[in-house]
């Protein structure tokens, strides 16, 4: 760990990146003498009277003679001469380091100057700025919260790179580390292109007849958007020449970009145009999630954790209606993007997962329109139409996405990677993966354990098979059935017991002729899908935890409208009538193929229970609410057969076990389920370990606890429910939800 403060830190410029650097060590404590060079004398004196540096010098060496740290930040043209000027002062033990736009540069000066890269140089970028410039502009603020690139060499020192490092996280940055190449090429993209563009839009503007009232109608967008030509342009003649190569590169993609877009307006095309303003419109904060591995719609902070705080009591009363499944939801997305002509979707889920899902088919060129209040229009491109994404595929914390893309993307002509958030990086993926190497898949998982990144090489010819499932998994199941639409012959997949037929159900209503024969559903390749209406019914998984609520709290009386009732999915509820609740099936009906009906739940009294083992399969997502409503019955709940919990988002066996003891209700785990004594909940801090289910069913359990019930790592909840907190509320229970830092 750096120990403050440093003896001396030499600054070779003072304008708005050198001044706030400057003025954070100074506030902070972080160094005892700052030294300064400048070209002008007026900055040096303003420095010195704003307690800035303490001396300042007009000749680089000066300034660097016995710093310890001595930071680069005048324009980048000036990079060598400045090199040149500090090389005989330097101590032999002093840290360099840049502030610099560019890299590739730099380095060529440093070799220019030394004939190799010295060790204690450490190349840096802070991303971070304004268009105000010089060193009254400087505030100790500036990089709070932004990142600071480093990219230092195999040699560099680790020494000099922890000290840099240390620097710029006592300012509040967050330090990130890439190679030269890598840096020079993604700010081309994503700072120089912009820059490049805006001073050529207001420039060509400006020289238009009318320019007066262009600029005096402008937009809010235009404003945004030209504002950075408002930046200094001494400093972006230098970026743009310094960084020439990669700014032509990114310039040159972008003309492509624009060249498209005029051929189709030229061409009226627009399904062209829809395509590319529905995949920007959800690019930038898609991107942001990916680059972060944090799930893909997460609206938490960096560094900061969501927690749930439960107060004791409530009653669950009203009407309700849930989000919308995210089986179905899913589904919907992957049939209607390989079906020909333009799915409707209704209901559909706007939560983490799915949004997932959505993403991953935008990112392979098909154009979705949504969601927009559960409505999502997606423009099928047939089995043959996919494009290869231009990166990985990211799917968040969606162990669904990636099991049922893994068998569609098998039978591409493209190479595609999977990969996911940091619990997703856990589940095991083999048991999809071997299946699919059956059917001639070239597919790998990673690790011993089988494991994410899903890498799979595409162009491969699939024959169909008939599988018989080791464990009950749909998703498995789906995977395999959905490789089976381009395999030769015949693909069947037989199931040890019942699990949901959601696939199964959408082909068809996709006009694809699926057969179930018992326990085996099977297809035959080579058919093609037609586009069709849905209308996402609401998901018992989510209703599930309002089923449990209504059960224990006292005097409650609440109905959940247009749920999923598919025969393979109501496990919770038949478990939940064998202890005793008191759940009526109100205005069944069917709605796109899907059973669906409004659920009545009543308080009651519950009993343990040993749960059947058939009825495992139908509410295996559903456990950790049914744990709740166990530990609320008289008696004994024994659960066996339930060893596929072990595998979810988090052991919930284990997890469940463990937070059931921390609020006082006896709870033991087995290998393949736990016994559960009913009593009274006390209150306490639990962990849901990032499980969305784990959190929610905590949440219940306060409705019946005796004190305050605290949920830590609360923010994947919103994979399955975005507004679980606005709408438990609504119905009753006592919640609020907090962000803390993480230490």
């Amino acid at each position: 760990m750096q120990r403050w403060p440093l003896r001396q830190v030499a600054f070779i410029g003072l304008g708005l990146i050198g001044s706030s650097l400057a003025r954070l060590m100074r506030e902070r404590g972080l160094v005892e003498r700052i030294t300064a060079s400048s070209r002008s004398q007026q900055t040096l004196a303003t420095a010195q009277q704003l307690g800035i540096i303490d001396i300042g010098y007009s000749n680089p060496a000066d300034a660097v003679r016995g710093a310890d740290l001595v930071i680069l930040a005048m324009p980048v043209n000036a990079t060598e001469a400045v090199m040149a000027a500090i090389k005989p002062a330097l101590s032999s033990s002093a840290v360099v380091t840049d502030v610099g736009s560019t890299k590739g540069n730099v380095i060529a000066a440093a070799k220019a100057v030394w004939g190799h890269v010295p060790e204690n140089f450490v190349p840096g970028h802070p991303i971070a700025g304004s268009e105000q410039s010089g060193v009254m502009a400087g505030r100790a603020d500036l990089f709070s919260a932004h990142k600071v690139i480093l990219t230092p060499l195999e040699h560099t020192r680790a020494e000099a790179v922890a000290l840099v490092t240390a620097v710029w996280q006592a300012a509040g940055a967050d330090v990130m580390t890439m190679s030269v190449t890598q840096h020079d090429a993604v700010l081309a993209r994503t700072s120089h292109l912009p820059h490049l563009l805006a001073f050529s839009l207001v420039d060509t503007l400006a020289q238009e007849s009318d320019n007066l009232d262009i600029f005096r109608y402008a937009a809010g967008g235009f404003r945004d958007f030209t504002r950075i030509a408002a930046s200094d342009p001494l400093m972006w003649h230098d970026i743009f020449l310094a960084n020439r190569e990669a700014v032509l590169s990114a310039l040159d993609a972008f003309e492509a970009g624009t060249k498209r877009l005029r051929e189709a307006i030229t061409t009226e095309n627009g399904d062209a145009l829809l395509g590319v303003f529905t995949r920007a419109r959800a690019a930038r904060e898609h991107f942001t999630h990916m680059l972060a591995g944090t799930a893909y719609a997460k609206s938490m902070t960096q560094n900061k954790e969501l927690r749930f705080t439960v107060e004791p009591g409530g009653t669950f009363t009203g009407r309700a209606r849930v989000p919308g499944d995210k089986s179905i939801s899913h589904r919907s997305i992957m049939l209607g993007s390989i079906a020909e002509g333009i799915t409707e979707v209704s209901g559909f889920l706007e939560g983490e997962d799915a949004l997932a899902t959505l993403q991953a088919f935008r990112d392979m060129g098909v154009v979705i329109e949504g969601p927009n209040e559960g409505r999502v229009r997606v423009h099928g491109v047939g089995l043959n139409g996919l494009k290869a994404p231009p990166s990985t595929i990211y799917v968040g914390n969606s162990g669904t996405t990636m099991r049922l893309l893994s068998g569609l993307l098998s039978a591409q002509a493209f190479n595609s990677v999977l990969t996911g958030d940091a619990t997703l990086a856990k589940r095991p993926m083999e048991r999809i993966a071997k299946p699919l190497r059956l059917m001639g898949a070239d597919i790998q998982t990673t690790g011993e354990r089988g494991t994410p990144p899903v890498t799979i090489t595409g162009n491969t010819k699939l024959s169909g098979i008939h599988y018989d499932l080791p464990v009950a998994s749909a998703q498995v199941k789906s995977g395999v059935l959905l490789a089976g639409l381009w395999a030769d012959g015949t693909t069947s997949v037989t199931e040890p017991a019942p699990t949901r037929d959601h696939t199964e159900r959408m082909l068809r209503g996709f006009g694809y002729d699926v057969k179930t024969d018992g326990a085996t559903a099977s297809l035959q390749g080579g058919g093609s899908l037609k586009a069709c209406k849905i209308d996402v019914p609401g998901d018992i998984s989510s209703a599930a935890f309002f089923l449990v609520a209504a059960s224990i709290a006292p005097d409650s009386d609440l109905v959940l409208e247009h749920v999923g009732m598919n025969p393979t999915r109501v496990g919770v509820i038949n478990i939940l009538r064998a202890m005793g609740g008191n759940i009526e099936v109100l205005n069944a009906r069917e709605v796109g193929g899907e059973p669906v009906a409004d659920l009545r739940v009543r308080s009651a009294q519950l009993q343990g229970i040993d749960i059947p083992e058939d009825q495992v399969p139908l509410g295996i997502d559903e456990f950790p609410a049914l744990f709740i409503a166990a530990a609320c019955a008289n008696g004994v709940t024994t659960l066996t057969g339930a060893e596929e919990l072990r595998v979810k988002e988090s052991d919930r066996i284990q997890v469940m076990a463990d937070g059931l003891l921390t609020l006082g209700v006896s709870a033991l785990p087995t290998v393949d389920g736990i016994v559960i004594t009913g009593g009274p909940i006390s209150g306490g801090e639990v962990i849901s370990h990032g499980d969305h289910r784990i959190a929610m069913a905590f949440a219940v359990a306060g409705l019946r606890a005796t004190d305050t019930i605290t949920i830590r790592d609360c923010a994947n909840v919103a994979t399955s429910f975005p507004d679980f907190i606005g709408l438990a509320r609504r119905c009753g229970l006592r919640i609020r939800a907090s962000e803390h830092d993480l230490h």
